[in-house]
């Protein structure tokens, strides 16, 4: 029978190695990019932006792994985000690509599975007991990434004016402000209504891209997504800011 401190240093069960499953990623990544330039007459850009995005993904990724053996290892959960990552890396590729129609379908069927599929990785997580701090990072990178690059593509679709890409800059903006301000660091509690906005301005790019939403439309939704973006992270400031005032007054005094 293990020690409990034996237990924290191995891996659990169904866990595999993450390196092995970024590179499994990477040659299905490869062979599905290459077939649909194939199929879709699209340039040899597409297959190379996006295997370089996943590959410089998974750099990150890979290099702020846990130390930890037990926390360091991908179960189902990780396997499916690192799923999502892959698509997000396919949808780079299209913004790479001119504009077609056929391209703004395939960038709304890839954006919706890699959206149905946000919500399986953390069912799996619960359901299996892996639940993890790294994890629930790399799920919420993932949807960042996934934003940033819709919002990229509503650009370059033309359905919108280079202030879309606000909707994916936004959260990394927030940070970068964060680095200056150590009050803008303190963790934020669990919320609904900030998954709720996050899934709602996902829906909104990929509806800016369907072919049968034209401007004004698409502008107008894409704006909404903005302000409903903007709202939510003004509610986080505010709480963090009430917060940082009684530390604030205490270190004056």
């Amino acid at each position: 029978m293990s020690s409990p401190r034996q237990a924290l240093t191995r891996p659990p069960a169904g866990c595999s190695s993450p390196l092995a499953n970024c590179l499994l990623g990477l040659l299905a990544l490869f062979t599905l990019a290459g077939g649909l330039q194939q199929l879709l007459g699209m340039s040899v850009v597409f297959v190379l932006a996006s295997l370089t995005a996943y590959l410089v993904g998974t750099t990150v990724l890979l290099a702020s792994l846990p130390r930890r053996p037990a926390l360091a290892c991908f179960g189902a959960a990780n396997q499916v985000t690192l799923v999502r990552a892959a698509l997000v890396a396919l949808l780079f590729g299209l913004a790479a690509e001119a504009a077609t129609p056929a391209g703004a379908w395939l960038a709304v069927g890839v954006a919706l599975l890699a959206s149905a599929l946000d919500g399986v990785d953390g069912w799996l997580a619960r359901r299996l007991g892996l639940s993890s701090a790294f994890g629930a990072r790399f799920d919420m990178e993932t949807d960042a990434l996934l934003i940033l690059v819709l919002s990229m593509l509503v650009w370059g679709f033309d359905k919108a004016g280079y202030w879309v890409l606000l909707a994916g800059l936004l959260r990394y903006l927030f940070t970068a402000v964060a680095h200056a301000f150590a009050w803008l660091r303190r963790p934020l509690p669990p919320s609904r209504r900030r998954q709720t906005v996050c899934v709602l301005q996902i829906l909104i790019l990929i509806i800016c891209l369907l072919p049968l939403v034209s401007k004004p439309w698409s502008h107008t939704l894409a704006a909404l997504g903005i302000l409903l973006l903007a709202w939510s992270f003004a509610i986080d400031v505010i709480w963090l800011a009430r917060r940082a005032r009684p530390q604030t007054e205490e270190a004056s005094s």
